[in-house]
């Protein structure tokens, strides 16, 4: 057996903690954008309760980010977390310029794709439901 096939079994067994692990961080990175237009924090001052889209788009952002977090219900929260961000991008970004990098919509792409991917990879290890 080479040493990339060894390595390569190695890190294939691992990849599920590893999926788990990104899954959450992101989700806490979600729940972080949504608790700065909720409450301000960590940062910001806090949209007025039931602006529109703002103070929505936090609530949705902690209480998606939370299920993706704890892996319940990931893949439909996913999904449509992934939605959220692609309307986010296309609404509030877009109209700015076609490039993200430009345009200031790099954030929301990232968290359209990388939720994407969790769609379809599903939770990983660490989740509160049984698949």
């Amino acid at each position: 057996m080479s040493t990339e096939t060894v390595l390569e079994t190695r890190l294939n067994a691992q990849s599920s903690m590893a999926l788990g692990i990104f899954r959450i961080a992101v989700a806490l990175l979600f729940i972080m954008h949504g608790t700065a237009k909720l409450f301000g924090w960590p940062q910001g001052s806090p949209a007025a309760l039931g602006a529109w889209p703002m103070w929505w788009a936090g609530a949705l952002e902690v209480v998606l980010g939370g299920l993706i977090a704890v892996g319940l219900f990931t893949r439909p929260a996913a999904f449509v977390a992934s939605g959220m961000m692609a309307v986010a991008y296309f609404w509030r970004h877009f109209p700015d310029g076609f490039w993200p990098i430009v345009n200031g919509g790099e954030t929301a792409v990232l968290y359209c794709f990388v939720f994407l991917l969790i769609v379809f990879t599903g939770p990983g290890a660490l989740t509160v439901s049984r698949r």
